[in-house]
């Protein structure tokens, strides 16, 4: 008899256990490919970037008969002041109402630009209780934006498949089986239109940046996926100019932007995580029909060796204890051995 998965929680466990340490592995390996990467690309500009910038604080200092050391604590103080808001062109105010609503925007979301912090101790300190019940509750509004974009685009998708099976002539088979009812949309279908959904939104969003931003598009498309993963980095940072104070439109647009578009960023990742979980169980029964191919050339192998002079062989007595054997009653174990010889029941070995 074949052991089903949902009939042994020991199994079960075994195997979610099994695809969460896979998935940790892969996570570590795509980061250490990451580093390596990344590493080769950026490294070389960074060592480029701190020689100009120190052979331009020592010009500047010899130049303006200023002390190195002097000038480099007017660097620091301008870094602390920075951190306040301070900068070397005028902007827009951080912390009037209209900016500090977009620093509780990037803070509910997670983004997180950097652009702005608190620098007070009662500010710092209602941070981390503003902050821990608004993503909370942002975490569950993207939730519940997941499943309605996932129920729409399964009503869409449901739609265009009743089509075809309609142009097909196919409607009336397919009502008798109960498809009609039963069909789900495949992952990857949903995966590919909110990846649309996706595009479209950032290249409007990276249009309207690139006009009122003057950056270039590409830099407007960095920027969107940026904000919209909710990544954060604040090289960035959109509506942060002293025109851009008088211009609500284009602040509301901004918001819109950045709320819809990290919904669906969020919604996309979802479905993306789907399809890993489906390739990690994918990767695992490939594992196991190994494991399981290596265990009969092994007993194979044990056989051609077998040491009896009758003609049986030492491995037809041989047993695989299961997992849930000993919680198997007798009229399972009478269908067990009267399928015994089915090639399609792998016995599952205790680990």
């Amino acid at each position: 008899m074949p052991l089903r998965k949902d009939s042994c929680p020991s199994l079960s466990a075994s195997v979610d256990t099994a695809r969460f340490i896979l998935l940790g592995m892969l996570i570590a390996l795509y980061m250490v490919a990451g580093a390596v990467l990344f590493s080769s690309l950026e490294r070389s500009a960074e060592i480029l970037a701190h020689q100009h910038w120190q052979k331009r604080l020592r010009d500047f200092s010899h130049m303006h008969n200023i002390s190195y050391q002097d000038l480099k604590s007017l660097l620091h103080h301008y870094e602390e002041a920075r951190m306040a808001g301070v900068r070397v062109e005028s902007g827009r105010a951080l912390w009037d109402v209209p900016g500090a609503f977009y620093f509780v925007g990037t803070v509910v979301s997670t983004i997180g630009f950097g652009v702005t912090a608190p620098s007070t101790i009662a500010g710092k300190a209602l941070l981390v209780f503003y902050g821990f019940f608004g993503c909370s509750a942002a975490m569950l509004f993207f939730n519940l934006f997941l499943e309605r974009v996932i129920t729409m685009l399964s009503f869409i998708l449901f739609w265009c498949h009743s089509r075809r099976i309609r142009h097909s002539r196919l409607e009336t088979l397919c009502c008798r089986r109960g498809h009609k009812n039963e069909w789900k949309p495949p992952t990857y279908q949903v995966t590919l239109l909110l990846f649309v959904v996706v595009m479209v939104v950032a290249c409007g969003a990276a249009s309207l940046y690139t006009a009122m931003e003057g950056w270039t598009y590409l830099e407007s498309l960095y920027f969107c996926f940026v904000a919209f993963s909710t990544v954060g980095f604040g090289d960035f940072v959109s509506v942060q100019r002293k025109q851009h104070e008088g211009i609500r439109a284009y602040q509301v647009a901004n918001c819109v932007l950045m709320l819809l578009g990290v919904c669906c960023t969020y919604s996309l990742f979802n479905t993306v995580s789907v399809m890993i979980r489906q390739g990690l169980s994918c990767i695992m029964r490939t594992l196991a029909r190994a494991y399981s191919r290596f265990l009969e050339l092994s007993c194979l192998s044990d056989c051609m060796v077998c040491p009896r002079a009758s003609d049986a062989c030492c491995c037809d007595e041989a047993k695989v204890e299961t997992v849930c054997h000993r919680q198997l009653s007798d009229k399972d174990n009478e269908l067990g051995e009267n399928s015994s010889s089915s090639k399609e029941s792998l016995p599952i070995a205790v680990i």
